[in-house]
């Protein structure tokens, strides 16, 4: 199964609980949700109090994506407000596998993203920790930007040692996914698609959109049967 997490990166910030309870409606299992401090990348946006007032608003997995430095002194804070997922920059702490531990103690499930440039093997030693593995396929800090289609082998890569080792972890990936390449990444090993801007912008509704964006996994995949 393929799944669509949608970034609310790129949601209406006026409307931010209407649209998270509009993806909940079309069907989602989870949310993204961008922490950016400004110092690991260049943007600043949410943080626990965002994630905290979502929180009994939806059903939905809360997942915090941390794009600061260093993670350790936001991973408390950001689990007490109610994310269910929490995802840490192998270039933002030189304790990883500590950062990890932190998560897990917490009751939290524990993801890793790596970027553009880093390559897979920086998580040889702590992929048999993790839920998910975070493929960043734009340089992190702000949506809407243009897919990196080197990052294709990193995810064949990744999906290949999470497979020789029989591992629990999902492959996800964020950045520039569309209708052109959801299908691509998929075809990679990916099974877990942030998507903001094609989510939330463009003709027809929310649940349209991420409608169409299953359908051209699904045809790529049919299409590879033969």
């Amino acid at each position: 199964m393929i799944a669509i997490a949608p970034s609310i990166l790129s949601a209406d910030f006026m409307r931010l609980a209407e649209q998270v309870q509009e993806v909940e409606a079309a069907g989602v299992d989870r949310v993204q949700i961008d922490v950016m401090d400004g110092r690991f990348v260049p943007n600043i946006t949410f943080g626990a109090s965002v994630i905290r007032a979502l929180r009994p608003l939806t059903g939905l997995q809360l997942e915090a994506h941390l794009m600061v430095e260093p993670p350790e002194e936001f991973i408390e804070r950001i689990a007490e407000a109610g994310a269910d997922t929490i995802i840490v920059h192998q270039e933002a702490t030189p304790h990883l596998h500590r950062a990890i531990q932190q998560i897990h103690g917490l009751g939290k499930k524990a993801g890793v993203a790596i970027n553009p440039a880093t390559p897979a093997i920086m998580l040889s030693e702590v992929l048999g920790s993790l839920q998910i593995v975070l493929v960043m396929t734009v340089n992190p800090g702000f949506g809407g930007q243009e897919f990196i289609s080197t990052t294709l082998e990193k995810i064949r890569q990744v999906r290949s040692w999470i497979e020789e080792r029989g591992l629990d972890c999902e492959v996800e990936v964020d950045g520039g996914i569309n209708l052109e390449t959801a299908p691509q990444v998929v075809a990679a090993g990916a099974n877990v698609l942030v998507a903001g801007t094609a989510v939330f912008e463009g003709s027809g509704s929310v649940a349209e959109r991420i409608q169409m964006l299953h359908a051209a996994c699904l045809a790529k995949r049919c299409e590879s049967r033969f």
